[in-house]
């Protein structure tokens, strides 16, 4: 609680590995604080955070960080977010002092130095502005006047006119244009010394959106398929979406955002993925691991649900008689992976449970079975992805596990297009079943989306709609199986052409068996190609250690993009393969002296160039 709001704050991890968190949290907020660093400015995880924001049409506030760290710049962090996102940083703050004389703030709003006492800066105390920071604090208080004047006539007015413009009137329209995404408020302090905390709390309150604000929010009828808006009324029908489970073995905690209708404990619910019938036995307010129960909520809340079963991040519950469902949420491919195997054989049975229970919670995990050896293999977004689950393993679930070096999560798509036919032919004790399926398949451009499927059988023909269902799910299902070498296939367009259907005979079964032999011949006469992930790196580092890290680079296959100043550091940015960053971590600090540091993150997947596919897989590559 914070004056009269209730503020549901939900903190991401900003490392790249765990970008899910990240984008199943934008998913269900109203509005977001990107914090930047005072030192480094604008980094890779920085931007990627801000175009998922920007996805959504997320409200932002930019918290500049870390002013009391040495090489802090408060005026280069707001240029630079000028430069990357488009001329939309509106600083409504100023920092009083740099580095280790950081001692306030000034609000250039109300025009007051804001200074921080008490023995955890626990108190904010007003006084007039600072003699030597009033020239520049009027200069940056008209900066922000003039850029309000030109989207409110209002303040126009006023200004034009040489009248103050009052301080509730510079609010309220900072606030429109906010909402609008016009511009984003910048303010900073120092997290660590809790310098321009409580302020930051304050714009939270009075710059972004609720759910009010917010206003509709768009899903789909179940039963038509038609669009339909969502609205934040307490009085409509429920609907709420599941975006994070914390998985367990007796009763899965759901965290829900509620967006129409009152969610009473005990009351049953629809999950329109599953159409099954569900129970919220308990509803309770989160505190990070502190939960207090309550009797119900209304639209815009977050709340955690006990009792729904079969029930996972994406799902959205809602009133029996208005199914809908919100857009799916869509979630990176995995890129590395390891084998786990128990200590000790004994934990067999409890290591299979504890990674299910890992993978029900993280959506980008998924959990394999090597079919060779009978180990596990455990695939996920990065090397610290995979490092923090297996430490929870230890920690949460008691579970000794040792794991084997990271490899590579390679795929697989096919070299060219082709129609191909099938036809399937099984007798079953007494019974005759038969069917056949022609399909169509290309390679699709490299992008977000690693599946299209076409279905061209409608229903012109008297095709049974359920058959015709059957060899859709058969399609999607059978190219998620490996290609040649064993890999999943992704950048695929898929049509259904053709479907050979006979009375009495032509059963699911058969239909399936038809489509999934369809594929394996499509797989086997156009051939794949072996795609790998691509990363892109930025690395910042001294200047003298350029030389040293391009070096290291280039017989890595790395393509460097750009070489730019940030303060006395350089930033290196460049693609190279996942599988030539192994060890990267330990050797950055040795052609740096320790002064590096970098961050990843995954850019799809590309061709692996013919001499290295060779080494790498032989005969198996061509």
């Amino acid at each position: 609680s914070w004056d009269s709001a209730l503020i549901h704050l939900i903190d991401t991890p900003g490392h790249i590995d765990f970008t899910a968190e990240v984008e199943r949290s934008i998913r269900v907020t109203d509005g977001a604080v990107v914090i930047f660093s005072a030192v480094e400015g604008v980094e890779a995880q920085s931007e990627k955070v801000w175009h998922q924001a920007e996805d959504y049409n997320l409200p932002k506030i930019a918290f500049i960080n870390k002013m009391d760290r040495v090489g802090a710049s408060f005026t280069r962090v707001v240029g630079d977010i000028n430069r990357k996102f488009g001329d939309v940083a509106l600083p409504v703050q100023l920092p009083v002092g740099e580095e280790d004389e950081l001692r306030g703030l000034i609000d250039l709003v109300t025009f007051q130095m804001l200074s921080f006492t008490g023995d955890h800066n626990e108190r904010v105390e007003s006084s007039p502005v600072p003699e030597d920071f009033v020239e520049s604090a009027l200069r940056q208080r008209e900066n922000l006047i003039e850029r309000l004047a030109d989207s409110s006539d209002e303040v126009a007015e006023l200004y034009l006119s040489g009248e103050d413009v009052p301080v509730d009137l510079i609010q309220k329209i900072v606030r429109e244009l906010t909402l609008r995404n016009e511009v984003v408020p910048v303010v900073t302090g120092s997290a660590k010394k809790c310098i321009g905390v409580q302020p930051v709390i304050n714009a939270i309150v009075e710059y972004l959106p609720s759910p009010l604000d917010r206003g509709a929010v768009p899903a789909v009828r179940i039963k038509d398929e038609s669009p339909v808006e969502i609205q934040p009324d307490s009085t409509a029908a429920f609907t709420g979406l599941i975006f994070k489970v914390a998985a367990s073995s007796s009763a899965d905690l759901l965290y829900m955002r509620t967006y129409s209708g009152t969610l009473h404990s005990g009351m049953k619910l629809t999950n329109s993925r599953t159409k099954e019938s569900v129970r919220a036995k308990q509803l309770l307010r989160l505190f990070a691991k502190t939960t207090e129960p309550v009797d119900e909520v209304g639209p815009g809340d977050i709340v955690g649900v006990i009792g729904p079963k079969n029930s996972g991040t994406g799902d959205t519950l809602c009133d029996a008689h208005q199914l809908c469902a919100f857009e799916a949420m869509v979630f990176p491919e995995p890129v590395i992976s390891m084998a786990v195997e128990p200590r000790f054989s004994r934990e067999k049975d409890r290591l299979e449970e504890a990674l299910g229970l890992l993978c029900r919670e993280d959506p980008t995990l998924r959990l394999d079975q090597d079919e060779e050896t009978g180990q596990w293999l455990l695939s996920g977004m990065g090397e610290l992805h995979l490092e923090i689950k297996l430490k929870r393993l230890a920690e949460e679930f008691n579970v000794e596990a040792r794991a084997g070096e990271p490899r590579v999560a390679y795929r697989e798509t096919f070299r060219g297009p082709d129609t191909v036919d099938a036809f399937f032919h099984k007798v079953v004790g007494e019974n005759e079943i038969q069917a056949g399926a022609k399909i169509s398949v290309s390679p699709m451009a490299k992008g977000k989306t690693l599946f299209e499927i076409e279905n061209q059988l409608g229903r012109s023909k008297g095709m049974p709609k359920v058959l015709s269902q059957t060899a859709e799910r058969a399609l999607q299902d059978g190219l998620r199986t490996g290609g040649n070498l064993g890999y999943p296939l992704i950048y695929v367009n898929a049509q259904l052409v053709e479907l050979d259907v006979y009375p009495d005979k032509s059963t699911e079964s058969a239909v399936m068996g038809a489509v999934l032999s369809a594929i394996d011949k499509a797989i086997r006469e156009v051939g794949t190609t072996i795609l790998e992930p691509v990363m892109y790196l930025e690395i910042l580092a001294p200047p003298e250690a350029v030389g040293e890290i391009t070096s290291y680079l280039q017989p890595r296959r790395a393509v460097i993009h750009s070489m730019s100043e940030i303060g006395a550091l350089k930033r290196i940015s460049c693609e190279v393969p996942l599988a030539e960053m192994f060890g990267f971590g330990k050797a950055l600090p040795k052609l740096t002296g320790g002064r590096g540091s970098f961050s990843m993150e995954p850019r799809g997947y590309q061709e692996i160039p013919a001499d290295v596919a060779a080494r790498m897989f032989g005969s198996f590559a061509r």
